[in-house]
Order: structure tokens, then C-alpha cells, then sequence
């Protein structure tokens, strides 16, 4: 059932499912909280409370924003937190997501258990001329653009080809109707294009400054960046010596909790076995 969470600027759509310690959810751009509907359940199970939310812009939240910055989505997700009942949490981000899980834990450490980041961009990105010749980070690479210059469902879709290599969710031509149908709607493409034009440098800036465990989640087919295991590895190198650790999901793209739920909610919840408090 969704639920919403009104704040500056617009209201959040979420839902909340289990009893627990509570395990906060957060997708990347121009997804939604569907995007962990194979996740969600198995944390449920595991004796967790999970809340999946839509971001800003995304879903069923509010379409138009002032601003979709990594920073403003770790003040939603605090929000979150807090009207749920102080956590803390175990904050869950994927890509954009994943940087505003890392700006959370920064800014109020007593709502955030540890967080887990799903091929996150959280650091200042570079193209090395090496990077190149990978062919599934120059194809991911044109895709994205593109979808960027033209606000193109088809060449997001594009992109989303590339970023799910072989293993596919049963119900994918599903998925791919309902991310198009959503982004049709006004204002949904113009946040996306946003998102992806809002830079990683407010959560590189705070990965110093964390203080609870963290585990980096990185597909080896990650069409978004040539070596994703070294891109997992320099994130938790800024980080405090000890908090962090990298784990990689051999055959994953940049969706490991689409692409391979088993193995993805495996690593999520032996981290919240770990570090969650009630």
C-alpha cells in the first residue's frame, strides 16, 4: 500500500512492509521503489521492516522539484527515517542513491546503522583513455548521453539493454512499459535528466566523514564504468580505514537487485544481520 511523506518541495511516495529493525530501500534515477520488488520480500522475510521509497521526481512521489541532488535525496531519506521512528536504519542506495546514502550516514550518524551501496556513483567521475576500449562502457557511456541530450525513453531503454547483460527478470517487458509509461508523464523525464546532470561530488565529499559500516555492491559487467570492482574499491578507500568493504556479483550489470535478487538480498542481509539495530 503506498503511503506518503509530505516535505519541502513535494511529497514522497513509499511503503512499508514487515516487523523488525528497519531497512530503508532508495533506487537510482528514472526507476522506481519496484525496482526492489524481488529484494523487498526476502528482507520481510528475514524478520526486517523494510521501507521502499520512490525519489523525488520518481514513481509515484511528486514530479517537479527545485533540486534532485544527492544531497536532497539524503534529506528524504532522513525524513523518512525519522517519521518512521528514529531508525536507525540500514540505508540501501543504488547509484545516485547510492551517493545519498553516504551524505545520510554523514550528517546524522545516530539515524544510520550502515548503509549499502548498490553500484553507487558517489565519487567525481573521470574517463581515462584506457576506459575506451572497453566496448560496454563505450556503448553504456553513448547511451546514457543520449538519453540525457534528447530526453529519449527509446534510448534510455537502450541504455537499460546494456545494463541488464544476459540475465533478465521474468517480467521485464513489463518493467520496460511501466518505466516508459511513467517517464511519459510531465515532469518525470525533465527530473531524470536532472539527476543524471547532478555531479557525485557532494557524496565524495562526505565519504570521509561516515562513521558506520558500509558495503559496496558492484556487478562485473557494469556497463557504467570500465573496472567496476575498481571503482567499488576507490569508493571504500576514501572512506575511514575499516568501515567499508567491496563485494562483487560476478555477471551483474548495473541492477543487481533486478538482475540477481538471491544473491544481492544475500549480501544485504548478512551486512543488517551484522550491523542493524532495533
Amino acid at each position: 500500500m503506498t503511503e506518503c511523506l509530505v516535505v519541502d518541495g513535494g511529497t514522497l511516495a513509499y511503503d512499508v512492509t514487515g516487523t523488525g529493525p528497519l531497512v530503508v530501500l532508495a533506487h537510482g534515477m528514472g526507476d522506481s521503489r519496484a525496482a526492489y520488488r524481488f529484494v523487498a520480500p526476502r528482507l520481510v522475510a528475514a524478520g526486517y521492516r523494510v521501507a521502499a521509497l520512490d525519489l523525488r521526481g520518481c514513481g509515484e512521489s511528486t514530479a517537479t522539484w527545485p533540486t534532485y541532488s544527492r544531497t536532497a535525496v539524503a534529506g528524504d531519506l532522513l525524513a523518512l527515517v525519522r517519521h518512521l521512528g528514529g531508525g536507525p536504519a540500514v540505508l540501501v542506495g543504488h547509484s545516485l542513491s547510492g551517493g545519498a546514502v553516504t551524505i545520510a550516514a554523514a550528517q546524522a550518524p545516530e539515524l544510520v546503522a550502515g548503509i549499502v551501496e548498490l553500484a553507487p556513483f558517489t565519487r567525481r567521475q573521470s574517463v581515462r583513455l584506457g576506459d575506451l576500449r572497453v566496448a560496454r562502457y563505450r556503448t553504456g557511456m553513448t547511451r546514457l548521453m543520449m538519453t540525457g541530450l534528447l530526453g529519449s525513453v527509446a534510448w534510455w531503454h537502450k541504455y537499460l539493454d546494456v545494463a541488464y547483460p544476459g540475465r533478465r527478470p521474468a517480467d521485464w517487458d513489463a518493467q520496460l512499459a511501466w518505466i516508459a509509461a511513467n517517464l511519459r508523464e510531465p515532469g518525470r523525464m525533465r527530473a531524470m535528466r536532472r539527476m543524471g546532470q547532478s555531479a557525485p561530488v557532494d557524496a565524495g565529499a562526505q565519504l570521509a566523514h561516515i562513521t558506520c559500516p558500509a558495503l559496496v555492491v558492484e556487478g562485473s559487467l557494469d556497463p557504467d564504468w570500465a573496472d567496476p570492482r575498481a571503482e567499488g574499491e576507490a569508493v571504500v578507500a576514501a572512506m575511514p580505514a575499516g568501515l567499508g568493504r567491496v563485494e562483487v556479483i560476478e555477471g551483474a550489470g548495473h541492477y543487481p537487485h533486478t538482475q540477481f535478487p538471491d544473491e544481492t538480498a544475500a549480501l544485504v542481509l548478512s551486512f543488517a544481520r551484522a550491523h542493524a539495530r532495533a
